[in-house]
Formats: C-alpha cells, sequence, structure tokens
C-alpha cells in the first residue's frame, strides 16, 4: 500500500492553484470541471508521476472551522519535503510568503511553517542524517 493521492482544503482553487504552482513550484496534474468545483490536483516537479495533491474546496461545513482552529493553534495542515529548510525560506520569503515559525530544529529534522494564503499553514521540514 501507498499514498497516491491527498488533499489540502483551499478557500479559492484558482488562486490556490497559482499559489502552488507559481511560488511553491507544483506542476498541475489534473483540471476537471464537476459544475462549481473542480477536481485539481498538483504534484512535485521532481516526481511527476508520484503523489497528487488535491486543492479542495473547503465548502463543506465542518471545514472552516477545522482550519480556523488549526491555524489560531498555529497548527500545520500538512508537511513538504525540501533539501534545504533555510534556502526554502529565503526564496519564499523572497515571493512574499509569511512564515509563521522560523526554521527550527526538532531532533533530526529542520522545519518551518508558512501561510499558504488559502486558509491553511503548512510545513516544510528537512530531514537530516543522525
Amino acid at each position: 500500500m501507498r499514498v497516491v493521492l491527498t488533499s489540502v482544503y483551499v478557500d479559492d482553487q484558482d488562486k490556490a492553484l497559482t499559489f502552488y504552482t507559481e511560488v511553491l513550484g507544483f506542476v498541475k496534474k489534473k483540471d476537471i470541471s464537476f459544475g462549481k468545483s473542480r477536481w485539481l490536483t498538483v504534484v512535485s516537479a521532481h516526481d511527476p508521476d508520484g503523489t497528487e495533491l488535491v486543492l479542495e474546496p473547503d465548502n463543506h461545513p465542518a471545514m472552516r472551522p477545522f482550519k480556523d482552529a488549526l491555524v489560531e493553534d498555529g497548527i500545520p495542515f500538512t508537511s513538504f519535503g525540501v533539501g534545504d529548510v533555510h534556502a526554502e525560506c529565503e526564496r519564499l520569503e523572497s515571493l512574499g510568503v509569511r512564515f509563521t515559525q522560523a526554521p527550527v530544529e526538532m531532533g533530526p529534522a529542520i522545519t518551518a511553517v508558512f501561510d499558504d494564503t488559502c486558509g491553511n499553514l503548512i510545513q516544510i521540514a528537512q530531514t537530516r542524517a543522525p
């Protein structure tokens, strides 16, 4: 068994697509219209056949309070791996991304957290050799 698909719930799919592709560097994989919403996925530019991230509309009544509570408590919704957290923070900050947690060492990892502009906090993590 392996993960092939996961979701991040966004308040605006067009805004999310722009942020996740033009700022974070993901690549659009699928964009299928379903009335007011779309089946919209992105993948890593380094692994185009890898796990797809669905930019899922957050219009379910439970999603807004859930997302707001996570943001209020500073809890990231998901985590993306990067090779160098410090360099990625500098790159993203130069593009206007707002970090809520600067890089922090956490055992064998370095993490940072940013606002994805779509209602979520996202963690980036770099794993180091023990």
